[in-house]
């Protein structure tokens, strides 16, 4: 492995080696294998131990040593087959022990990997342990990718250690369809805190007009939004985190835990009453006029972007550029249907001059919304996931919780969502309903137009087929929205593209 990046840090006591077993755990992926290398005492079985139960999220989960069987499987959430080659006979019997379906479709923990001498990926990440003092000295060499993700996971540490959390327990949470992902993190409280590991990304390629995709689509591309739309949300009274430690130049935040209750019950099906309450507490939101520029620090304010032109017409697109092409067979779209498309969502926008428009949080649907049963009135409703809101019409975040794109919502809860929503809006001086309404038809036509075409490129582009089971609910609610006379243009063109069936 000469020439590999070099990674090296001193352990001072056991403690800080279960630490960084723990560490490990969050940094590993499919694929990954670690070879623990060491004398007898150094560490090695410690390590190993406190990874095993780090990945199993289980501080009691039994670890056997594999002295003797060799290899020893667990089942968790990326398989690991741990193996210890001390008592190998020939490098060539580590196929026979299942190692390259094992490193496959999982990690492979090795010990006494020098046994194995050419057999072990080229790629591998050697970890060398040696006893320094009173601690250990750890070596780490790996390629540019893995000891980057090493290099990442050491510097959420320093911050945890910065923030005052020095022996803090972190264990994996969920990533999230963008490169976010989320650490359980326990200080000696045993508070549970919630971590974003948030890493800074150089600008894709320009899509449009010379910008890459984040920028004509408003994405938040650093923790500023996050922090600017929490603190303006916290102060309104709604149950948004409390930000309690940010490295802007990282992008690692240390956040409240708003609970791990959601809106739909154990069968994914939507509660009717944590709806209707979400629902209430949207109302709420839209009755209060949020500033679009929102001081973060002394010298960072964050202004919220608008809604624009561009940017819901790029979203629209993805209708011409992914669905039409896999409903065809891979035909695209032609010249002419492209161009009846985007000129009926020049007219469809120009219909939203005149819309109400305040903040919209953007992905107001089942996985952003946290349910907590001991508050009351909005408080019971937690919002999470709001850094990539911008000023807009507000009723675009109404159809996302109506119309939510991962759970079917019934017609009669639909309806009744609807009407929640209006009747706590109709007292209002100056709200116009039929206004309202046409806006709402508009956006969910734009949002599901986008959804139809996304479920697509996260399959053929990204590898991710399973969001196509969410298609036919994606493509029934536009067949709702399209109903509303404003968008007969677009009901008739997406007839004839095949996109629904019927114009009723």
């Amino acid at each position: 492995m000469t020439g590999t990046p070099v990674i090296s840090l001193f352990l001072k006591d056991e403690a800080e080696t279960i630490r960084f077993g723990e560490d490990l755990a969050l940094a590993l992926k499919r694929g990954d294998c670690l070879a623990l290398s060491g004398d007898l005492g150094a560490g090695k079985s410690s390590l190993a131990r406190a990874f095993l139960r780090a990945m199993a999220d289980d501080d009691e989960l039994e670890v056997p040593s594999p002295t003797f069987t060799l290899v020893q499987a667990y089942e968790l959430r990326i398989p690991v087959a741990h193996f210890d080659l001390y008592r190998l006979g020939d490098p060539a019997e580590l196929t026979e022990l299942g190692f390259d379906e094992a490193l496959e479709d999982g990690i492979c923990l090795v010990e006494w990997p020098e046994v194995a001498r050419d057999e072990l990926p080229a790629d591998r990440i050697a970890v060398k342990l040696e006893q320094e003092g009173a601690g250990r000295r750890v070596t780490i060499a790996a390629p540019e990718k893995q000891a980057a993700r090493i290099r990442r996971v050491l510097a959420i540490r320093a911050f945890l250690d910065d923030a005052g959390y020095p022996r803090a327990k972190r264990r994996f949470l969920t990533g999230d369809a963008s490169l976010r992902a989320y650490e359980a993190v326990y200080a000696d409280d045993e508070k549970r805190r919630i971590l974003m590991d948030w890493p800074l990304l150089p600008e894709g390629p320009p899509v449009l007009d010379g910008k890459p995709y984040p920028k004509v689509a408003h994405i938040a591309e650093n923790a500023y939004p996050f922090v600017a739309i929490a603190n303006v949300l916290r102060q309104e009274g709604f149950a948004a985190p409390e930000v309690y430690q940010v490295d802007y130049d990282r992008g690692i935040l240390l956040l409240e835990d708003l609970g791990t209750d959601g809106v739909v019950d154990a069968q994914g099906e939507a509660i009717a009453e944590r709806y209707r309450a979400s629902v209430a507490c949207l109302a709420h939101l839209h009755k209060h006029a949020i500033p679009q520029d929102i001081r973060v620090t002394d010298s960072h304010v964050h202004h919220i972007p608008d809604f624009d032109r561009t940017a819901m017409k790029m979203e629209a697109r993805l209708v011409l550029d992914w669905h039409l092409p896999w409903k065809r067979g891979g035909v695209a779209a032609s010249d002419a249907e492209r161009n009846e498309y985007l000129a009926i969502w020049d007219s469809l926008i120009d219909e939203l001059e005149t819309a109400e428009k305040n903040l919209l949080l953007r992905d107001f649907h089942s996985p952003n919304i946290i349910w907590r049963e001991s508050e009351t009135g909005i408080a019971r409703v937690g919002l999470i996931d709001f850094q990539d809101a911008m000023i807009g019409p507000t009723a675009y975040d109404l159809a996302s919780i109506v119309q939510d794109a991962r759970v079917t919502i019934a017609p009669e809860l639909f309806q009744q969502l609807m009407d929640d929503y209006l009747s706590l809006r109709r007292a209002e001086r100056g709200f116009d309903e039929a206004r309202f309404l046409k806006s709402w038809a508009i956006m969910s036509a734009q949002r599901n137009c986008k959804l139809a075409g996304l479920w697509v490129r996260l399959m053929e582009r990204d590898g991710k087929p399973s969001y196509m089971k969410h298609m036919p609910r994606t493509l029934s609610y536009l067949s709702v929205a399209l109903q509303h006379e404003t968008l007969a243009p677009l009901r008739e063109w997406c007839v004839r593209a095949g996109i629904v069936t019927t114009e009723s």
